[in-house]
Formats: structure tokens, C-alpha cells, sequence
């Protein structure tokens, strides 16, 4: 026969299942709770027990209260959302739940936050950035209340101030180590005035350019537009060789042109002033000896006419008597007057007695 029928033997365990301690107790406990709400009998010790269970709920309830505020932490309290107070390090009380919380930052920690970012250069070079930021929350009520997630804003200013950083710079300075700590001083100080535009209550301690890669893929292209930079600025360098070279010789051409038209106008001008003087002198001259006068101008007209031939007829009227002329003289005189003609400035007069009686004199053995 089964050990669990009732007139079977007993169980293994020593009583049969039916019989079990869990119904007993739980109708016991039954008994108990409607007695405690059951008038008379035992409803003195009833309601002296509701009391004391209030009395523990009350006190636990009023014990969750009391919270802790380590020392590189801040308490901020808020009553029904709006806030109260922020509390320092050390044990405190607030109001229980729900009319006060409190929500616990920690403001001495420095937390950290890498990123990942392709970045185009002022040279036109991809480079793949790998960067981190070292930040703390300094003040507890604006990460809060301020914006909704302070490490997604953080994320999004870093990333964009790290592009517009290197978008400022060449490959030489993301590769060369001399000049990465200015970058990055650069983008730390520009981050921290978004966030602290954006009252983010964050405070950036370091930024950190940990690795500069070129994608393999714009290797090629790379090269190819490195090339074409190269080129242009060597032929920007030889235009501006050839400018400097050409320019010179022009303006020297040019202030050659001017100062040379500057002094044919000078000797065009004193010429045409020593003809004019010249020309009243003669006629103060011709006004003072009409026959004097008039004979020098044919003299002189004569000896201009013949300073260009090459062949002299010479009329005596006498005859075979024999009248010679230096011929040579004149010529090289006329020339050696032709010459002083252009430097001389209106300064020229009567010519001088000797030289008029030997003209004449000449003239007048010709005639004869």
C-alpha cells in the first residue's frame, strides 16, 4: 500500500504530508488578524499591537530620511522637484519620500570620456583622431537642471571643437609632437567656453590627442593632392621670380623715358628761349646798325650754306688775280658751331669786332 493514504504506513520524513505545519500556521495567523479587527475579548491587545506596527512603519519611514554626503561629494535636495538646498559632506536629514529626495554628485572626481573622429585639415588631409577629455562635475546644480544630459553635450562640443581646431591646422602639426600641446590647449580652452556658455556645470581639466591616423584608402589621393599644392606654390614661386625680375627692368625703362623726355623738353625749351633772346638781341642790334647788321646775317647765312657743300665757285671779277679762302677753317668752324648750338641758352650777342673785320675783309678781297 503508498506510505501517503491514510492507513498506509508513515512517510520517510517521519509524518504525513497531509498534515503539514504551514496550513496550522497560516490559520493561525488568520485567527490572529481577525481577532485584532473583532470587538471585545481580545481587541485591547489587538489595537495595542496595530499601534506598535504603525509605530515601526512610522519610524522606518521617517528613518529613510537620513542619508550620508561623503566627502568629494555633493547632496542636492529637492522638495516635490523644486530646489531646497545643497548640502556638504556629513550626515543629514530630509523630509521622506515623497516630499523630499535628494540626489548625491560627485564633484572631486575626474571622469573621462574618449572619442573617435575623422577630421578634415586645412591642407585638405583626412586623418582618423582619437582624443579623450578629462572633465569634472564642479557644480551640482546646473548638471542637474541646466541640460537634460550633460555627457551627451559634452560628446557633441568636444567632437565639434576638435574639427574646427584641426580644420584650422595642417598634417605637419597633428603629426609633429611640438605642436600638439597647442592644439590641445586649443581645444580645451575652446570647450569650456561652449559648456560654460551652455551653464553645463562642467569643468575641463585636460584633453588628451592620443593617436593621428591617415585612412589607407585616401592615402592616394592624399599624395596626389599634396602634389598638386606643391606645384601650385612652385608656380606661384616662379611668377613672382620672373615678376621681380621683369618689373625692375621696366621701371627702369620707364623713369629712363621720362627723365630723357624730361630733358629734351629742358633743351627743346632753352633752345627755343636762346633763339628768341637771340632774336631781340638782333633786333636791338639791327636797330642800333642797320648796314653793320644786315651785312653779319648774310655772312652768316652765306657761311651756313657753305658749311654744307662740298664744292666752292669763287667770282673775282678780276680777271686771273688769284683770292684764297680757307675754306677747310670755315667749314670745321661752322661744324664746331652747330655743335654749340644746343648748349648755348640765349646767351649769344654781336659777335666780337675781330672776327667781323676778318669777314668783311674777306668778302670784300672777293669782290675785288
Amino acid at each position: 500500500m503508498p506510505w501517503n493514504q491514510p492507513s498506509g504506513p508513515q512517510s520517510p520524513w517521519g509524518r504525513r504530508p497531509g498534515g503539514s505545519d504551514l496550513d496550522e500556521r497560516l490559520k493561525s495567523w488568520q485567527r490572529k488578524l481577525e481577532s485584532m479587527f473583532r470587538p471585545g475579548g481580545r481587541g485591547a491587545d489587538s489595537g495595542t499591537l496595530l499601534i506598535g506596527v504603525v509605530a515601526i512603519v512610522l519610524a522606518f519611514w521617517l528613518g529613510s530620511g537620513l542619508y550620508q554626503v561623503k566627502q568629494p561629494e555633493r547632496g542636492v535636495v529637492q522638495r516635490f522637484g523644486r530646489l531646497v538646498q545643497v548640502t556638504m559632506p556629513g550626515l543629514h536629514f530630509r523630509l521622506p519620500w515623497p516630499m523630499e529626495s535628494v540626489s548625491i554628485v560627485n564633484v572631486a572626481s575626474v571622469n573621462s570620456s574618449d572619442f573617435k573622429s575623422r577630421v578634415l585639415t586645412s591642407d585638405v588631409n583626412l586623418v582618423d583622431l582619437h582624443f579623450a577629455v578629462q572633465y569634472q562635475f564642479a557644480d551640482p546644480v546646473k548638471k542637474l537642471f541646466s541640460v537634460r544630459s550633460p555627457e551627451d553635450t559634452l560628446s557633441e562640443v568636444s567632437e565639434s571643437a576638435i574639427r574646427e581646431i584641426v580644420g584650422r591646422s595642417t598634417l605637419d602639426d597633428l603629426l609633429v609632437g611640438s605642436t600638439r600641446p597647442e592644439i590641445t590647449r586649443r581645444t580645451k580652452d575652446l570647450i569650456q567656453r561652449v559648456l560654460d556658455y551652455y551653464n553645463a556645470g562642467i569643468t575641463v581639466t585636460t584633453v588628451n590627442l592620443e593617436d593621428v591616423q591617415v585612412p589607407d584608402a585616401v592615402i592616394p589621393s592624399q599624395r596626389d593632392a599634396n602634389k598638386a599644392q606643391a606645384d601650385k606654390e612652385r608656380y606661384i614661386l616662379e611668377a613672382q621670380a620672373w615678376a621681380n625680375g621683369i618689373l625692375p627692368v621696366a621701371q627702369g625703362d620707364a623713369a629712363r623715358i621720362a627723365q630723357s623726355a624730361q630733358a629734351y623738353k629742358a633743351q627743346v625749351t632753352a633752345i627755343a628761349e636762346g633763339q628768341a633772346s637771340r632774336f631781340a638781341q638782333l633786333e636791338g642790334a639791327y636797330a642800333q646798325a642797320p648796314e653793320v647788321t644786315r651785312r653779319r646775317l648774310y655772312t652768316d647765312t652765306i657761311e651756313s650754306v657753305l658749311s654744307h657743300a662740298h664744292k666752292v665757285i669763287i667770282d673775282t671779277h678780276a680777271g686771273n688775280n688769284m683770292v684764297y679762302l680757307p675754306i677747310d677753317k670755315l667749314l670745321e668752324k661752322s661744324v664746331n658751331r652747330e655743335a654749340e648750338t644746343g648748349a648755348e641758352s640765349g646767351a649769344a650777342g654781336p659777335k666780337d669786332q675781330t672776327d667781323q673785320v676778318t669777314i668783311e675783309g674777306t668778302r670784300s678781297r672777293g669782290e675785288r
